[in-house]
């Protein structure tokens, strides 16, 4: 999301908007190719899902309709807050940095997010452009799964918010903006910089899926907190 509101600055305040749609494509794809290349015995944990999935794509059909009539100022400081909220109940609320009951997905007994879950994590998600896996990987956290699988089983969750979020966000109208400031749209969407990020991401998902780093379960779960806190310092920086 800094990224793209950043190369796409020229828009002024559409900019978050177009951020939103084009971070909405870049997860379509990212988590789908993610989804395809992860080991079927994981995937197998989200056996009995399917009112959850329906639930998360229909609130995000809803939360991206909401994003395109609420002023960007306001998506904007969601946004920034949303994330630093998250951080702070990461930090203070137990059950995350260090997991109470751990479950692994390979011994058919994970237990899945409860499917009422669904429509408001995928209207705030699409909503705020944070993307599914910031709620979902901290609920199946929470839910006693290790950071592998949290993290693995977040991607065909993000699909199901993404794929209503990116139709919702070609249908929509590009902003007058875009022409005089050489941004090539479809719809809302910045195909330029979706395809960049992309270029970067899909890579290293095929890397990791086929060589899984070893990495220590409370150092995943301290590495995605720091990523959260990029990404928040990315927007305050922003203009």
């Amino acid at each position: 999301m800094p990224v793209v509101v950043w190369a796409d600055a020229a828009l002024g305040s559409d900019a978050m908007r177009v951020a939103t749609a084009t971070s909405a494509l870049v997860m379509v794809v990212s988590a789908g190719f993610a989804t395809a290349v992860t080991p079927r015995r994981m995937l197998l944990a989200l056996r009995g899902s399917g009112r959850l999935l329906v639930l998360l794509a229909a609130g995000a059909a809803t939360g991206a309709l909401a994003t395109r009539l609420a002023p960007a100022d306001l998506a904007r400081w969601a946004f920034v807050a949303y994330v630093a909220l998250t951080i702070t109940d990461l930090l203070l609320r137990p059950g995350f940095l260090r997991s109470h009951a751990r479950v692994d997905s390979a011994s058919g007994s994970p237990r899945p997010l409860p499917a009422s879950m669904g429509a408001p994590i995928g209207a705030v998600a699409a909503f705020l452009g944070v993307g599914g896996s910031v709620m979902t990987v901290p609920a199946m956290r929470r839910a006693g799964h290790t950071m592998q699988v949290a993290t693995a089983l977040a991607n065909p969750l993000t699909l199901a918010v993404a794929l209503p979020a990116t139709a919702v966000s070609l249908g929509v109208a590009a902003v007058p903006a875009a022409t005089a400031a050489r941004v090539h749209l479809v719809g809302l969407i910045d195909l330029r910089a979706a395809s960049a990020l992309l270029l970067g991401a899909l890579p290293v998902i095929a890397v990791l899926r086929r060589r899984p780093p070893r990495i220590p379960d409370r150092t995943h779960a301290w590495a995605y907190i720091g990523l959260l806190g990029l990404v928040t310092v990315g927007m305050l920086a922003l203009p």
